[in-house]
């Protein structure tokens, strides 16, 4: 658990040049934030190389997982025998999927829909959990505790994400 540290937000230059250089469209809650304060062990939107790590991480980890015979999902067909061929196919199944916004570590908001309130997950290789509900949902999470607050019934589904943490939550015990 994480103590509660903001710092200043970001300037809208900032955040518009932030999107720009990395082609997103962060939702209004996330601007809404960003611009009033950010969480020091956020991700820094002023650091390219790091930025594109994080945005790079999540299809990172799935690809190791494809490669260590751990992901792949019959929908895809048959599984190629080339590591290249691989990647191209579960590269082409990410590129559908909404683009993920990385927030702190391994913690990420869904891109799309443009609109408030989008779950966010904790994705590492293929350990793909909801971390929140939605962003206020997700930081009261990370500053106070996992089970200071009940989940609520329903969250909001994201195409491929949400997938992928309901194919794997039968392995953990904690929300799908």
């Amino acid at each position: 658990m994480m103590s509660a540290r903001w710092t200043k937000g970001y300037t809208d230059a900032e955040l518009d040049s932030a999107q720009h250089r990395f082609g997103l469209v962060f939702p209004p809650d996330l601007v809404a934030l960003l611009r009033e304060k950010r969480p020091v062990e956020g991700h820094d939107w002023t650091d390219d190389a790091a930025i594109r790590r994080a945005l790079d991480r999540p299809f990172n980890g799935l690809f190791d997982s494809v490669e260590r015979g751990r992901l792949w999902w019959p929908e895809w067909g048959a599984r190629p025998s080339s590591a290249h061929a691989r990647e191209q196919v579960l590269r082409g199944v990410v590129s559908l999927a909404p683009k993920l916004i990385p927030l702190i570590a391994h913690r990420y908001l869904p891109e799309e829909p443009h609109e408030s309130g989008n779950p966010v997950f904790s994705i590492f290789y293929t350990d793909a959990i909801y971390y929140g509900a939605n962003l206020d949902d997700y930081f009261e999470r990370e500053f106070t505790g996992w089970h200071g607050r009940p989940w609520p019934k329903s969250i909001k589904y994201i195409p491929f994400w949400s997938d992928l943490v309901e194919r794997f939550a039968e392995n953990r015990n904690c929300p799908a």
